[in-house]
């Protein structure tokens, strides 16, 4: 029976990939081809599965097809070839699937058409999922290729916390709702969580946080999301490394009107020139706190706009679950930074949050708890894997079947 599940994730000039094998979820090899479209195009590439070492090469990598197919050279170079029979299915991450998608969906020729219909709502992401959708489909048209998407794990949350307090026949025509993202990763970390604590997840409330880059908060209860910070796109919601997170939507007509910016510029300003970014100079965790630690004052102002926006969100996500079972931090910030899970704690141990210095201060690779022992509340710090949770979701759609 065939068991390998390849999964991809298409940006506007990189492919990410990974090579699974549903059998024991083991990762058979993952690799990456950024900047593609120019002469310094990378292809890195690792064999997981033998435990070879990771290759690069470096030179021009014209187009998203030209992508996959050095992906698939550097697969075949491992024994790994897509015209393998054990491959059982693609599976796409797509960013966003509106309130059509609620649960992953093997492509047709209509799945595409939707898709492409929400290219207004997710200009950056939606077009390069597409293309990676259309380029692996070319490959091996016999596949089934399966669309994961970012916002299927979030349409379960009440009209009450999806709508926005405007015009409901203006928000209808203009499909102006919260969608939410970061889905992937929130259902697979919401479930270990779980498991961690040694429980179904319907029977725990849990309060996700994945902070990388980009960072967003959920509300988790039973295995249902409830409410989530991002919105209608991925900019509302925490401060991150270089989107703003919430702001006063009066600031964009104050910057039109009186600082005399376009609408492109203020998009810019908000999506990749605020943040950490805007407010320092760095959006690296590491690289503030080590400006901190020198008496970096604009650094320290940067870091505590930011604990303090992720602890507002877990304070109203609290009142949203009336009872929570665990914190989870998640994703490269969540996971790594200690600063950041100790700060955003703080202060919070008449809501049953602490933490354990020791614990926190450990490093380790799996899911693992960072709360005192008898905690009210545990406090957990658990990797997300949204590749994993991509070729779960595809292998059981349609991978069972080939």
């Amino acid at each position: 029976m065939s068991t390998r599940v390849l999964v991809l994730n298409s940006g506007s000039s990189s492919v990410k990939y990974q090579l699974l094998d549903m059998r024991d979820r083991g990762r058979l090899a993952a690799g990456l081809v950024e900047r593609i479209g120019e002469r310094t195009s990378l292809v890195r590439h690792t064999p997981s599965a033998s435990g070879g070492a990771p290759r690069e090469r470096t030179g021009p990598v014209a187009d998203h097809a030209a992508a996959l197919k050095a992906m698939a050279e550097e697969l075949a170079a491992d024994g790994l070839g897509l015209d393998s029979p054990e491959l059982a299915a693609i599976g796409h991450r797509v960013v966003h699937g509106g309130m059509h998608f609620t649960e992953p969906t093997v492509v047709d020729d209509a799945v595409l058409a939707e898709i492409e219909r929400l290219i207004p709502v997710a200009p950056l992401h939606n077009p390069a999922n597409l293309t990676g959708i259309r380029t692996a489909t070319a490959l091996r048209p016999d596949l089934p290729q399966v669309a994961v998407f970012d916002t299927a794990f979030h349409t379960t949350m009440p009209e009450s916390a999806a709508r926005y307090a405007i015009d409901a026949a203006t928000a209808d025509e203009h499909r102006i709702r919260r969608y939410g993202f970061h889905g992937t990763s929130h259902a697979y970390v919401s479930r270990r969580t779980a498991r961690l604590l040694g429980k179904a997840p319907e029977d725990v409330n849990v309060i996700v946080l994945h902070l990388g880059n980009g960072a967003s908060a959920s509300a988790v209860r039973g295995g249902r999301c409830v409410d989530t910070s991002m919105g209608l796109t991925p900019l509302e919601g925490l401060v991150m490394g270089t989107r703003s997170g919430d702001v006063d939507p009066a600031v964009i007509f104050h910057l039109t009107r009186v600082g005399g910016m376009s609408v492109d510029e203020i998009d810019t300003l908000l999506n990749k020139k605020s943040g950490l970014v805007g407010l320092c100079g760095d959006n690296d965790m590491r690289e503030i706190r080590r400006r901190i630690d020198a008496g970096d004052e604009q650094a320290e102002l940067a870091f505590d706009i930011y604990i303090h926006r992720l602890k507002k969100y877990i304070g109203a996500y609290y009142a949203v679950l009336g009872r929570v079972d665990a914190v989870a931090f998640t994703a490269g910030v969540g996971e790594n930074a200690a600063e950041v899970r100790e700060a955003a704690v703080a202060g919070l141990s008449g809501l049953g949050l602490e933490i354990d210095a020791g614990r926190n201060g450990a490093r380790g690779d799996g899911p693992r708890l960072v709360s005192p022992e008898g905690a009210r509340v545990a406090v957990a710090v658990v990797p997300t894997d949204e590749e994993m949770e991509i070729a779960t979701q595809t292998y059981a759609l349609a991978g069972k079947d080939n």
